[in-house]
C-alpha cells in the first residue's frame, strides 16, 4: 500500500500548488508559520503568515523555503516570490491585496530555485516508477551427441556433394536471370522509376485557444470538482480538488465589472475558496493515522 505522503510528494514534484502548500505547512508547522501560494505568470507567489514578526525572520525563513522547494524540485517552477506578513484571517484575495498595498508586508524577496542535477532527476524518476520483479531467463537445455565411428568421414563426403550441387544450381540461376532485358522491359522499368509518388495530404492540427469567458470556464471547473468530490478517497485526490476549486475561484476573480454575471462571480470567488480550503482539510484528515 502506498504511503499518502509519497502521493503528496509526487503531486508536488509534478507542480501541484495545493501539494506544495501541504508540504510547506508540514515542514514549517513547528515554527507556527502558515503558507498560501498561487502560480501566476510563471512565478510562484508565496505568502507566509505568523502571529509574531520574530517568527518571520527573513534570512532564516528564505533559507528554509529554498531548501524545501529545491528538495521537492517542482516541475516548471523556478521563480518564487516570498512575501511575509502578520497573520490575517478570512482574506481570500490576498494576492490582489498585497499587490495594491505592499506596505502591509513585512518584507518580500524573490528567489530562483536551482535546477536539480541529472543524477537527482534520474533518482526521482526511479522513485516515481513502480518496482517490477524481473523473471529469471530460462535457457533451453541442449544435449550434446557423441560422434560415432566413421560418421565424420561420411559427413564430409555428403557435405562436399551438397556444396557442389548448390554451386551448379546457383550458376544456372545466375545465367538465366542475368540476361539483358528487352527494349520494352527497359521502357517499363524507366517509367516505373520516374513515376512521381503522390504527395501525402497533412490535415491541419487544430489550435486550442484560451477561454474568452472566465465565468463560463470557472463554472465548468466547479462542476467537475463537485462531481469528483463525491468519489474522492485519497489525500492526493482531495489535493487535486483543492487546486481545481482554487483555479475556479481565481477565474471568477478575473471576471470584469462590465460582465452581466459580475455580482454572481464575486460571491462565487469566496464560495470556491472555501471549498478549496475544505478539500485541503479533507486531505489532511486522510493523511492522519
Amino acid at each position: 500500500m502506498q504511503d499518502p505522503m509519497d502521493d503528496i510528494a509526487k503531486q508536488a514534484r509534478q507542480g501541484s500548488v495545493a501539494a506544495i502548500i501541504q508540504v510547506l505547512n508540514e515542514k514549517l508547522a513547528d515554527a507556527r508559520i502558515r503558507t498560501r501560494a498561487v502560480f501566476a505568470e510563471g512565478v510562484l507567489q508565496l505568502l507566509c503568515e505568523a502571529a509574531e514578526p520574530e517568527q518571520l525572520e527573513q534570512s532564516v525563513l528564505v533559507s528554509q523555503i529554498r531548501q524545501i522547494l529545491e528538495e521537492i524540485a517542482p516541475r516548471n517552477i523556478r521563480r518564487v516570490m516570498i512575501n511575509s506578513r502578520i497573520v490575517q484571517e478570512q482574506q481570500l484575495l490576498w494576492l490582489e491585496e498585497i499587490s495594491r498595498h505592499p506596505e502591509h508586508l513585512l518584507w518580500s524577496e524573490e528567489i530562483i530555485l536551482t535546477k536539480p542535477n541529472l543524477f537527482k532527476q534520474w533518482a526521482q524518476g526511479l522513485k516515481s516508477q513502480p518496482t517490477r520483479r524481473r523473471k529469471p531467463k530460462v535457457f533451453p537445455k541442449i544435449g550434446l551427441r557423441q560422434p560415432r565411428g566413421n560418421s565424420r568421414f561420411w559427413g564430409g563426403i555428403a557435405g562436399s556433394v551438397t556444396l557442389g550441387l548448390l554451386l551448379i544450381i546457383g550458376w544456372l540461376l545466375y545465367d538465366r536471370f542475368n540476361a539483358k532485358p528487352t527494349a520494352q522491359g527497359e521502357t517499363q522499368a524507366t517509367n516505373a522509376t520516374t513515376k512521381p509518388s503522390p504527395t501525402p495530404i497533412i490535415s491541419p492540427t487544430p489550435v486550442s485557444s484560451s477561454p474568452s469567458d472566465p465565468f463560463a470556464e470557472a463554472v465548468r471547473l466547479a462542476i467537475e470538482a463537485d462531481a469528483a468530490g463525491k468519489t474522492a478517497q485519497t489525500a492526493a485526490q482531495w489535493l487535486d480538488l483543492a487546486a481545481k476549486w482554487e483555479q475556479a475561484s481565481d477565474l471568477m476573480s478575473a471576471v470584469k465589472s462590465n460582465h452581466p454575471r459580475y455580482q454572481v462571480a464575486q460571491d462565487r470567488v469566496i464560495l470556491y475558496r472555501q471549498n478549496s480550503q475544505l478539500a485541503q482539510d479533507q486531505a489532511r484528515q486522510k493523511r492522519s493515522p
